[in-house]
């Protein structure tokens, strides 16, 4: 669902922008890209920190990306900083909007508002000399059907839940069992035999994923209602890469998917074929904008998975998090993920690249896409 606010002045626009982040930004900078009237949507940044040597850089990244948003003709500017609170002079960050100014003039794109938001006040950048106003004085975030209203800041939501020590036990047993059936190496359907005396759950679990995307697809109907072995076979499930790569897939964009990629794989494992573009360029963000509610089931699912395994078995986990959380446009977040799963295992491939994507300020394609 698109959000639509309408803002009469700079004051309604600061009361829309939690609205449109899904958060209240602290110590950030918000372009809100217009399609004439209209906005479309919001890209947050952390506000540099220091003298700003690199203003201009900062600000043709952060430009390039807004014009990327389809039919984009006009911008406003935000900054949040609190620590500095609106005093008499210049403004903090005076020259980071100069250049966001002038570099979204250059580009055509006309700046409705620039609005410092500091301490218990806020501010014109275009008229310094007028006294500042008091936060207070916003009215509250427009109401929009099914929002709860907005997170406290932009780290909100990546707090892992804390599971009772019997539910992680549980799932610590339960994957044990599972790997004695299924083997630490095993990439599909095929697996070891099963031992003479394994356990029948095991077993059960194991034939479950023979059907990999029909498992996928299962979990998702009751994220937080998973039996201690369909939790276990979803950590084991989520520290195979290429099992990993089909479950994101697949959560991206359908079981039918889900059922290419998990063939593509198991083609490139045994005969070393080439994974068709358009189903690896989904891991990448290319492709059709996935569904937001189906991605956020997914994250759900990994998130309620996560504290009830083993610490040494969350790295995988913890890498589809932040994968599934970038997929959705919460680079904070996704780089909240990383940080944990690269303390779990510094080695993680998967986990390094993503890092190297977020770092750059990289988005998926579809994020400048339009909804189907």
């Amino acid at each position: 669902m698109t959000t639509i606010v309408h803002a009469a002045g700079a004051a309604e626009l600061l009361a829309a922008i939690p609205v449109l982040t899904g958060f209240t930004p602290r110590d950030s900078v918000v372009l809100l890209p217009f399609r004439g009237a209209r906005t479309a949507g919001a890209l947050r940044f952390d506000l540099p920190s220091g003298a700003i040597p690199a203003a201009a850089e900062f600000a043709a990244t952060a430009i390039g990306l807004a014009c990327r948003v389809p039919e984009t003709d006009a911008l406003a500017i935000a900054v949040y900083a609190d620590a500095a609170p609106c005093q008499g002079g210049a403004l903090p960050a005076v020259t980071l909007v100069e250049e966001l100014v002038g570099r979204a003039e250059a580009c055509g794109l006309h700046v409705v508002e620039a609005l410092f938001v500091g301490g218990d006040s806020w501010a014109d950048y275009r008229d310094q000399e007028s006294a500042p106003h008091p936060l207070k004085d916003v009215p509250p975030p427009p109401p929009v059907p099914g929002f709860a209203g907005p997170a406290p800041d932009q780290f909100s939501g990546t707090e892992l839940p804390a599971p009772g020590l019997f539910a992680a036990e549980s799932v610590g047993r339960a994957l044990l069992a599972v790997e004695r059936v299924l083997g630490p190496a095993a990439q599909g359907r095929s697996r070891p035999p099963t031992p003479a005396r394994a356990d029948p759950r095991a077993q059960e679990t194991a034939l479950l994923l023979d059907d990999l995307p029909s498992f996928l697809e299962e979990v998702l109907d009751s994220p937080e209602a998973l039996s201690p072995f369909a939790t276990a076979a979803l950590v084991w499930v989520l520290n195979r890469p290429a099992l990993r790569d089909v479950a994101l897939v697949q959560w991206a964009s359908g079981i039918d998917c889900g059922d290419r990629a998990l063939a593509a794989q198991l083609g490139h494992r045994r005969r070393g074929a080439a994974v068709p573009a358009d189903i690896g360029g989904i891991l990448i963000g290319d492709g059709p904008r996935p569904d937001g509610d189906r991605l956020g089931v997914a994250l759900a699912l990994v998130r309620h998975a996560i504290p009830l395994a083993p610490r040494d078995a969350r790295g995988g986990p913890l890498a589809a998090a932040a994968w599934l959380s970038w997929a959705r446009g919460r680079s904070t977040h996704a780089a909240r993920y990383l940080d944990q799963a690269q303390s779990v295992d510094p080695e993680l491939t998967f986990a390094q690249l993503l890092r190297t994507v977020v770092d750059a300020g990289m988005l998926p394609r579809w994020s400048f896409r339009a909804a189907a």
